[in-house]
């Protein structure tokens, strides 16, 4: 019963909204997002805590991953074996850890005189109908998720400056969501700082969403953004700036979240920046 996570903290805290998980494997920390977001809009809350967490390093959460041959065997250097969009990635690393988010309306932060991070303007959800584990190469999924949070964002592809990527580092995966952005932005493509910070965090499932948009939420506030680490073959089928390496510094306006789900669940949440 994975409600019981969003029970405890409504216990302990006495919150008396909205109480509930999504569940939706990889996806469930930006569904959550989302759904938090939802609820402040339409007033059924002035304020959420929402996110996600998982923890799956223990035996029987490694051998199943393994048993559908999701993780990289690149044991003799674990260090270096989450290396999304590099031509030898072989899979994922699997992590674990939470992160959370009090997402508030405009006039509650400034009742309360609250350090805003940034504006959350809009998502997109959808589903591959595909496959349980396999991106769809298609990419129609993903596309949907993309284009249906552009346009709740009020935003257009050439607004966008920065995605925080699901990226994996698995072989399919990551040239699935690489064709899908090339396929919703274009040439603008190009022009975008993408990254994975599953690189360094490696793959928290649940809670990688949750962590991701906060990654992206700081990337706009400081105006840096993290960088891909392991990155040293290039692959010719993942050919966009993918701040490898080093950190940029960059003003960003509009930022993105991809978080993708076994099961086929995809989800894109659209930050900004907050400009009093």
């Amino acid at each position: 019963i994975p409600d019981m996570a969003a029970g405890q903290v409504s216990i302990k805290y006495g919150f008396r909204g909205p109480n509930f998980c999504a569940v939706s494997a990889c996806a469930t920390g930006s569904h959550n997002i989302g759904l938090a977001y939802d609820a402040i809009v339409n007033e059924h809350a002035d304020y959420a805590v929402t996110g996600g967490a998982e923890a799956s390093v223990f035996g029987m959460g490694l051998a199943g991953f393994n048993s559908v041959r999701a993780l990289s065997t690149r044991n003799d250097s674990p260090e270096t074996a989450s290396r999304p969009f590099d031509k030898t990635r072989d899979g994922f690393v699997l992590g674990e850890g939470a992160g959370m988010m009090l997402l508030e309306s405009y006039e509650s932060a400034v009742a309360r005189g609250a350090r805003v991070y940034g504006e959350i303007v809009g998502y997109g959800f959808s589903a591959d109908a595909h496959h349980i584990t396999a991106p769809d190469p298609e990419g129609t999924g993903v596309i949907l998720a993309i284009t249906s949070a552009l346009k709740a964002a009020g935003i257009t592809t050439g607004d966008v400056d920065h995605i925080n990527m699901h990226g994996t580092s698995t072989p399919l995966g990551d040239i699935a969501e690489t064709q899908s952005i090339k396929k919703v932005f274009g040439d603008h493509a190009y022009k975008i700082n993408l990254n994975s910070t599953k690189s360094m965090t490696g793959h928290t499932l649940g809670a990688a969403g949750a962590i991701e948009s906060i990654a992206t939420v700081l990337a706009i506030y400081h105006g840096i953004i993290p960088p891909t680490i392991n990155y040293e073959h290039p692959d010719p089928d993942c050919d966009l700036d993918y701040t490898t390496n080093e950190a940029v510094v960059r003003d960003i306006t509009y930022g993105m979240n991809n978080a993708f789900g076994f099961g086929g669940h995809n989800t894109t949440v659209v930050f900004k920046k907050f400009l009093e």
